[in-house]
């Protein structure tokens, strides 16, 4: 008889009390790998995401997207029989993950200083707009902000002349929430070996500037300050989106074996040797006159015909997909990267799945986002809270 594959986080129990984008993140990844991700929403509206369009049968997209495979559980924490309940349930918890602003935790007694000795191997994970500590520790944290101040945006954009330019992705909430997944598994892992628990702290900031690896590097070696280049490179060309005669391609000849190969398949050979192209910082130093040679080529034929002939000459070329076109593509379905969850009401409801595999243990979508407080009861009994106790909180 077959046995069902067990969960990667088959036992560990999160209390995720968040809000929109970054935490969330986090408990959707912990999720996803089996943890028992409990959403504690506080009453009476929720996650303020639950009220962003579109809606599917009254259900929130947005909301749908980001937590799928939790339960939620609603308490009026204006009261204090609702914050003691609060601080129950993650003394009950393995992992409490927050992005509140700094205080708030505090406010509702649930700060890691006030709760870390009622729960000695408690992973207790915070992600701000600044992290907790420094001088912007009181800030709180914007996606769009934290892209401007980590330096992005000054990459970001077709040139140094034009206005800067936001990722168009919240790629540092996202970033945030999956560093805070990756900062539990790692305390995770040390709990097992000691069995402590400890704090575990990141934030947009510092996500936004691990996305600049490759400019930091250019400028803390060279003084030389990496501007804006559209979908180009600092350090490799050709290596960014080239247009063709219906769309745009992306064109990966990033080192000089396949820049002589491109040449060659174009039938210009003679271009590896031109003293403009001839090494890789020849080519960046002289950017401009390289793509208008290359266009010229490129914008005789289709985005899938240039795809096509590409790879068959051993040269990574891809094309420019809008997001129909991603979770259509063959690729994004054979990977499980669209599932539908179905609404309350049994719609269609479409979510991205779970962006890592793994052989023995997979990461599985097994249930639809909760509505508001739907598993209240179920949640406080399994924290033993008694009769008249879960009656007090679903009556204030």
């Amino acid at each position: 008889m077959l046995q069902e594959p067990k969960s990667l986080l088959a036992g560990v129990r999160v209390i995720e009390m968040s809000h929109v984008m970054a935490a969330p993140t986090t408990g959707l990844m912990l999720a996803d790998m089996g943890a028992d991700v409990i959403k504690v929403e506080r009453l009476p509206m929720g996650d303020d995401v639950r009220r962003l369009e579109p809606y599917v049968d009254d259900e929130s997209a947005p909301f749908a997207m980001m937590n799928r495979n939790k339960r939620s559980i609603g308490l009026n924490l204006k009261t204090d029989v609702g914050k003691a309940a609060l601080k129950r349930l993650i003394k009950g918890a393995d992992v409490f993950v927050e992005n509140y602003r700094q205080g708030a935790m505090e406010h509702y007694g649930v700060g890691y200083e006030q709760i870390k000795d009622d729960n000695l191997g408690l992973i207790y994970c915070s992600i701000s707009g600044y992290g907790r500590t420094g001088p912007y520790a009181e800030k709180g944290g914007f996606d769009l902000v934290a892209q401007g101040m980590s330096g992005i945006m000054s990459i970001t954009g077709e040139s140094a002349e034009r206005p800067p330019v936001k990722v168009g992705a919240p790629v540092t909430d996202i970033t945030a929430g999956t560093l805070g997944a990756m900062g539990i598994l790692g305390a995770l892992f040390h709990k097992a070996q000691s069995g402590e628990g400890q704090f575990v702290d990141t934030s947009l900031f510092e996500a936004g500037i691990m996305h600049t690896y490759w400019q930091s590097a250019i400028f803390m070696a060279s003084g030389e300050l990496p501007v804006a280049m559209g979908s180009a490179h600092p350090l490799m060309a050709p290596y960014q989106a080239f247009q063709t005669s219906d769309g745009w391609l992306n064109i990966g000849s990033a080192n000089q074996g396949l820049w002589q190969k491109l040449t060659a398949f174009l039938g210009v050979p003679e271009l590896a040797d031109d003293p403009r192209f001839r090494e890789p910082k020849d080519r960046i130093d002289n950017l401009a006159e390289l793509v208008d040679e290359l266009t010229s080529f490129f914008k005789t034929d289709t985005t899938e015909a240039w795809q096509q002939k590409l790879e068959a000459a051993g040269i990574p070329a891809g094309p420019v997909l809008n997001i129909e076109q991603m979770t259509a593509n063959e690729q994004t379905l054979a990977r499980d990267m669209v599932a539908d969850v179905g609404s309350s009401e049994g719609s269609s409801l479409r979510v991205l799945g779970h962006p890592v595999k793994y052989s023995e243990t997979p990461a599985t979508i097994q249930r639809r986002a909760p509505g508001l407080g739907e598993h209240t009861e179920e949640v406080l009994k399994e924290f033993g809270f008694s009769v008249e106790e879960i009656a007090e909180l679903l009556f204030r």
